[in-house]
């Protein structure tokens, strides 16, 4: 699995998302991540398809969302996704939220693992709890985790949890969107300058030094490029340090435990508006 990806979320122009992932591709972007939520896997498949790329360099995830929960409706959203993705199997397949029967899904995934179906099987916003949870019903636990995680929400504990389980964290939304004047912090633009780089372009590069695999999104070929270029240095221990400060150790984006946000995310099933759901 690279440790830096291409994310589609939010990308729902199907000829935009296609002409998107077609470019990240030529540009050199091996890991490709959608969802059947976010209404673009049949665009992704064609980029795919188009790119020119054998199969086996690449490494393709989706997920399932959360009226995709159960086992027979996990396989259903299975093959529907490998048929828009016009692919024979996937590299990763997500539980999409930590909702409905995500047990029964996790069986379903599991099956379609030993089937060789799926090179590995994850989750995607999962809090420590429920990883545990699911890692001690199990006798194959998540592969994958992916997280909200960026400099305003860090997450050490929940990550040293998943060291613990063995658990490969993953960032959406690594810049958080810029929310909260993420883009501004001056520690961030402090380190950027004396590195000769962007400030996405750090918050990148603590992620993947912490061991967090990233996924930005753009639709811009020089935004594309850019967040390529993070592996030409490396920050310190001060520069890390003076990173973990802005921890504001609550989320900016998605909160699981949160009742309306919750709601939000059940209400996304009647009306499909793309927001922040990772």
């Amino acid at each position: 699995m690279p440790l830096e990806g291409f994310g589609v979320f939010q990308v729902d122009d199907l000829k935009g998302a296609e002409e998107a992932v077609q470019t990240a591709i030529n540009k050199g972007y091996r890991l490709i991540d959608t969802a059947s939520s976010y209404k673009n896997e049949t665009a992704v498949g064609q980029a795919i398809s188009k790119s020119g790329v054998d199969r086996q360099d690449l490494f393709i995830t989706t997920k399932a969302y959360i009226q995709q929960m159960g086992y027979r409706e996990t396989i259903r959203a299975f093959y529907e996704s490998l048929e828009k993705l016009q692919l024979d199997y996937l590299d990763l397949y997500l539980i999409h939220m930590p909702f409905g029967d995500y047990y029964g899904s996790w069986r379903a995934m599991i099956d379609l693992y030993k089937e060789g179906k799926i090179r590995a099987i994850g989750v995607s916003n999962f809090d420590s709890s429920r990883l545990i949870d699911l890692a001690n019903n199990f006798d194959v636990i998540p592969a994958v985790n992916q997280i909200e995680h960026h400099p305003h929400f860090q997450r050490p504990e929940e990550l040293k949890v998943m060291a613990d389980l063995g658990i490969q964290p993953e960032a959406w939304a690594p810049f958080a969107e810029g929310l909260n004047g993420m883009f501004d912090e001056q520690v961030l633009k402090n380190i950027a300058e004396s590195h000769g780089k962007s400030v996405p372009q750090i918050i990148l590069r603590w992620n993947v030094q912490n061991g967090v695999v990233v996924i930005p999104k753009s639709v811009h070929e020089n935004r594309m490029i850019q967040n390529l270029a993070i592996w030409d240095f490396e920050l310190t221990t001060e520069e890390q340090d003076q990173i973990a400060t802005l921890d504001k150790k609550v989320p900016s984006m998605l909160d699981i435990n949160e009742p309306s946000e919750v709601k939000r995310v059940y209400d996304y099933l009647e009306h499909p508006v793309l927001t922040s759901l990772g």
